[in-house]
């Protein structure tokens, strides 16, 4: 088939200024030849045969047009700007009406909430659950009750009437979703007597006497919150007592099955992930985090890097806190941590995975030779395959395929021959991803898109973007909700033993270990910076490292 331009025989194409199109010829090779597919559309026959002879001549051609009959346009209207969107049916049939959607592409503050209560009728179906996952980068919750509540109490048509009835369907409609998906919105409030008033202008058929029922609730428990305490609660805060270091022994992890460590650790990243909120991860959100005033922000994303760094922690603690061992001795640890990070890769883990990883790439463990030249050999050609996944080549293409692929599955695709069985007791079928694959992205696009436009308007057009990224979080969580764990009380009584070691600590102990001066083993793996103490970050330089290690 070739291309080429000719007369459209009198036919409107929708969008085509000319009538020269680019058509594309199609000729028969036998009999009773079936036509294109319905995306190119027929506009013209030469007459070159009798049709009721069964065999078509030589010059018999039909021409179809392969064009995209469907133009897009941008409409802007006071305060809002939309991208239009209208596609055609095939212009050969007289029947055929064209679909148009509007989706907001900018606005002001107001036209945008506003438009929560109008994106269906106009096609825009899904600004809602955007709005809802972002509208916290440019505004707050306060703020938007506020503008609804005052279209509320000027609801347009009477009480009776057609537009009435939608206007109260769309309002139960956001109500119910944001309700459902984000209640903490409300939770969090500090004007309990918005809530009431809300509660009063909504419709009172079945929806909207739910939804009143549960604001109503929620202002109580508002309310003897505020009388009872005054203040919530640190929702990160560390209730256990620091461990005593003098009954730390770095070897009894040897005593536990690999398989045990890595399905201890995977309930403690599953119970961290299903609380993870996913819009703390937006980045104009994220990077104001060590502000003042910001302190207790994004506190599900701190509270997931302090349980990486605990990890890291443990696997170096375990590696080097007890000075006098032999190098054979201490191989053996290093070898029960790349078995415990194959089983963790094993359920799909990647978070824990990656924490191990680190550790044993960090220059107080990575500097050991005499360890690493004890280790088996095995060992570590697993250990350089697991290391892989988290290469930075193209952007980290690797563990963005791996969560593309297992995302949610009910099993890793791991062919290895100690974890191709599937593993027993408590089956892990969710996938835990390593957060900062996220967190990258997601600072990387609010530092190359501009909030507004040259106008002032708020850029929707990022928000939706930044909710793709958002839509990968939680389709992942929502993999993990049906995961089911036994819990060992005595590998979490080993875990929460480990001293806490700064970066200098650890350090000190390995080169009592081997001295200063020896070369390290030329293996290509570059050392990791480990991040400590998340939350507590004040050191301009620990921040720099923070931020570093999160999103690189």
């Amino acid at each position: 088939m070739l291309p080429r331009s000719m007369k459209t025989s009198g036919v409107e194409l929708p969008g085509v200024g000319s009538r020269d199109v680019p058509l594309i010829g199609y000729r028969p090779l036998q009999p009773g030849a079936d036509a294109p597919s319905d995306q190119l559309w027929k506009v013209n026959e030469n007459r070159g045969a009798d049709p009721t002879q069964g065999e078509p001549t030589p010059m018999k051609t039909t021409w179809y047009c392969p064009l995209d009959l469907s133009s897009m346009s941008e409409l802007e209207e006071d305060g809002i700007i939309y991208t239009v969107l209208v596609k055609h049916g095939p212009p050969t049939c007289p029947q055929s009406t064209a679909n148009r959607s509007q989706n907001v592409k900018a606005g002001t503050e107001e036209k945008l909430v506003l438009h929560l209560l109008h994106s269906f009728s106009m096609g825009d179906s899904s600004f809602i659950t955007i709005f809802l996952s972002t509208y916290r980068t440019f505004t707050s919750t306060q703020r938007v009750l506020d503008i609804l509540i005052d279209r509320l109490e000027n609801p347009p048509g009477e009480s009776k009437s057609n537009t009435r009835q939608t206007f109260n369907k769309s309002v139960c409609t956001v109500f119910s979703m944001w309700l459902s998906d984000y209640p903490e919105d409300f939770c969090s409030l500090s004007d309990p007597p918005c809530l009431l008033r809300l509660a009063r202008l909504l419709p009172t058929d079945t929806p909207g006497a739910e939804i009143k029922g549960r604001l109503l609730r929620i202002a109580e428990e508002l309310s003897e919150r505020t009388l009872l305490s005054g203040s919530l609660s640190d929702p990160i805060k560390d209730v256990t007592s620091p461990p005593d270091p003098s009954e730390f022994d770095s070897t009894s992890i040897l005593g536990f099955p690999s398989s045990v460590i890595a399905e201890q650790l995977t309930r403690i990243e599953t119970e961290l992930f299903l609380k993870l909120v996913p819009h703390h991860c937006l980045g104009s959100l994220w990077s104001q985090r060590d502000k003042k005033g910001k302190e207790g922000a994004c506190w599900s994303v701190r509270a997931t890097i302090k349980q990486f760094n605990r990890l890291a922690n443990a696997v170096t603690a375990s590696c080097v806190w007890n000075t006098g061992l032999k190098s054979q001795q201490r191989a053996r640890l290093l070898e029960k941590w790349i078995s415990v990070a194959e089983a963790c890769r094993t359920r799909k883990n990647f978070s824990s995975l990656y924490a191990i990883l680190s550790a044993l790439q960090s220059n107080p463990i990575h500097r050991l030779r005499k360890t690493w030249q004890d280790t088996d050999r095995e060992a570590l050609r697993r250990y350089e395959e697991l290391s892989d996944i988290f290469s930075e080549k193209d952007n980290y293409s690797q563990s963005r395929e791996l969560l593309k692929e297992e995302g949610t599955s009910k099993f890793a695709n791991h062919d290895t021959k100690n974890n191709n069985r599937r593993f027993t007791g408590s089956c892990a079928q969710g996938t835990v991803p390593y957060l900062g694959i996220f967190l990258r992205d997601l600072t990387m696009l609010d530092t190359a898109v501009k909030d507004r436009l040259e106008n002032d308007y708020i850029n929707f057009d990022k928000r939706r973007r930044e909710f793709e990224v958002i839509a990968q979080i939680r389709l992942l969580q929502s993999s993990c909700k049906n995961s089911i764990f036994r819990t060992d009380g005595t590998f979490v009584q080993w875990y929460h033993s480990v001293p806490t070691l700064r970066e200098e600590e650890s350090y000190k102990l390995s080169n009592q270990i081997e001295a200063m001066g020896e070369p390290s083993p030329g293996r290509g793996l570059n050392p990791t910076v480990i991040v400590t103490q998340c939350p507590e970050v004040n050191n301009t330089t620990h921040r720099k490292r923070l931020l570093r290690h999160v999103i690189s």
